[in-house]
């Protein structure tokens, strides 16, 4: 015969537990949108001075704090997927305290190394899996920084960008060729995470001094594989919230045919 185990909480855990619970989710992502409309409408007329200011407002806001610790710890694939840290999983009152710490200029920790294989091949690519704190850190810069650069890109752009997929890429190819014979060419780039060059992007991406440095602080965290520290001198972490971002940036340094001619025989 089974009998009931009584678990003891503490009235702090159970308050903030309700608090995380009661968030009106809606609520936030609707102010946060307004602003990231915002940062759009000024980064698509050339007003770096507003959207500046608008993305600082933003990354400061506890709206969007709140739902970047949200996406890491509750809504991303990888969520389970620990860091240098070991770190796993967070409680509501982990996840609020995590959202009042967020704050752009935080050491980084190095990331840790994965391996993991490729499909159909016997080869495995590396993935590189920074820490909760600072997987939550880069879905706040990403949330302040996205909506600038989706401003920019172009658009018959599909990899790596929100509410994009390869099928939208197939539908436009579809639609181009049509009525009209037209050569595909579908091209590789090889090691396109980790030959990106830092001064480079940096300098591409042209962004505010202090997120500048935060995200130097990223590329330049090193990596751990076996309990040993590599230096990253070079690419972005695959594993890294904000590294499908920063990649798209990259891209935008060379032309579309000195990308397409570099990788023909």
């Amino acid at each position: 015969m089974k009998f009931p185990v009584a678990v003891k909480m503490s009235n702090t855990s159970l308050k903030t537990t309700g608090e995380w619970r009661s968030i009106n989710w809606r609520k936030l992502e609707r102010r946060v949108y307004k602003l990231q409309k915002r940062i759009y409408q000024a980064s698509a007329r050339g007003d770096v001075k507003t959207y500046r200011r608008l993305q600082k407002t933003l990354m400061n806001s506890w709206s969007a704090r709140a739902l970047a610790v949200r996406r890491v710890t509750q809504d991303n694939c990888g969520k389970k997927t620990a860091g240098v840290d070991g770190v796993k999983s967070l409680t509501p009152q982990q996840r609020l305290t995590l959202v009042n710490k967020l704050k752009l200029g935080s050491k980084v920790n190095p990331t840790r190394r994965v391996w993991i294989p490729k499909p159909g091949k016997d080869e495995k690519r590396p993935l590189s899996i920074p820490t909760m704190k600072d997987r939550a850190l880069q879905a706040l810069v990403l949330i302040a920084l996205e909506p600038e650069w989706e401003a920019r890109f172009e658009p018959n752009s599909y990899g790596f960008r929100t509410g994009r997929s390869c099928h939208d890429a197939i539908e436009a190819i579809f639609n181009c060729i049509r009525y009209k014979p037209k050569f595909v060419l579908d091209a590789d780039i090889s090691k396109c995470f980790d030959k990106i060059n830092h001064k480079a992007l940096l300098r591409k991406l042209n962004t505010s001094p202090t997120t500048r440095h935060q995200i130097r602080a990223w590329l330049k965290a090193g990596v751990m594989d076996n309990k040993q520290l590599f230096p990253t001198s070079e690419g972005t972490p695959q594993g890294g919230t904000i590294s499908p971002l920063l990649a798209n940036i990259a891209g935008r340094l060379f032309g579309r045919k000195s990308i397409v001619a570099s990788q023909l025989p």
